[in-house]
């Protein structure tokens, strides 16, 4: 695979600030039932880095002091975590939202069968990727037999009350097939919710359309194809400053699955580590009850995939105004 910070790390992309700390991102290890091109991870079966329950108390310990409303749990599949299920549980307690990003495919996988029904009991957000509504582009980018597997789980996640309950959020994941920015986001909502209800009767509640990322896998493959330097350009050129003020970095620290942190999802595959008080390298335990509002957050290049166009981020696109 290509080493791609060096690729990034010059770069014009104007300094921001975060803002208040609303959203504590947690990546429990790369450990993942499925392999995908547009995985920013590199996740997969093989993996084997997987967050310790030490570093869930950690993690635990910080949202009991910092005040942050949400905790956005991601992977790989995070669910393979043997600790999932337990800091679900004790981050409700403490009533912090908790957010599943969900591949739909894990929750057929042995030992998560009662999956869906832990997480309708702890009323946990179900964020799905699902990068197509059409069978052979869901199965070309993921693996034959992804859709009908999605398709069922959905169907199982509908029948708790996913997607029709107002406690019971399920949204969608879109990525495009290739080098391109997503379509029209609200567009492409009901594209998905027409053809998903007539054809399969699936009901959801938000489609989040997401770009790219220049990173790891996707961005490997970039330059093997020799197509990296245009997709640059095409975010570059797509730069919408309107969004600078919405990225989630601003709103949002990212711990991997050692406890180490970062600005973001998409710096910590890079290994930029959030840069705070002069430390090299912050655990999550050295911040706990430290105040990082106003902080200054680490840039490249790849941060022009969360503002070009529509914008983009863990919440789908970021100028609303452009995409309803």
């Amino acid at each position: 695979m290509h080493a791609m910070l060096p690729l990034l790390i010059e770069t014009e992309f104007p300094p921001i600030r975060r803002g208040r700390l609303e959203t504590l991102q947690v990546n429990m290890g790369y450990l993942c039932n499925q392999s995908c091109l547009h995985c920013h991870v590199n996740a997969g079966p093989r993996r084997t880095e997987i967050m310790t329950d030490r570093t869930i108390e950690d993690v635990l310990e910080y949202l009991s002091v910092s005040g942050v409303s949400s905790l956005d749990l991601t992977g790989g599949a995070p669910e393979l975590n043997p600790g999932f299920r337990y800091l679900v549980r004790k981050a409700s307690e403490l009533g912090v939202h908790v957010i599943d990003r969900c591949n739909l495919t894990v929750l057929q996988e042995q030992g998560q069968t009662d999956l869906p029904e832990f997480l309708c009991d702890h009323r946990v957000e179900i964020t799905a990727s699902l990068p197509c509504y059409l069978e052979e582009n869901v199965d070309r980018q993921r693996g034959s037999g992804v859709f009908n597997a999605s398709i069922d789980a959905l169907r199982k996640l509908n029948s708790l009350g996913y997607g029709e309950d107002p406690d019971l959020l399920l949204n969608l994941v879109f990525n495009p097939q290739g080098p391109e920015l997503p379509p029209d986001q609200a567009m492409l909502e009901q594209q998905y919710k027409s053809y998903l209800a007539e054809q399969y009767e699936i009901r959801f509640n938000r489609l989040f359309a997401l770009v790219n990322m220049p990173i790891q896998r996707f961005g490997s493959t970039l330059v093997s194809r020799g197509e990296f330097s245009s997709y640059m350009e095409l975010l570059k050129n797509s730069h919408c400053p309107d969004n600078l003020g919405s990225v989630m970095c601003c709103s949002l620290i990212s711990i991997d699955w050692q406890g180490f942190v970062y600005d973001c999802d998409f710096n910590q595959m890079l290994d930029i580590s959030l840069a705070v008080n002069g430390m090299q390298r912050p655990h999550i335990r050295d911040i706990t009850g430290m105040n990082l509002e106003g902080s200054s957050i680490a840039v490249a290049s790849h941060c022009y995939g969360c503002t070009a166009g529509q914008g983009s981020g863990c919440g789908g696109a970021l100028d609303h105004s452009r995409s309803e």
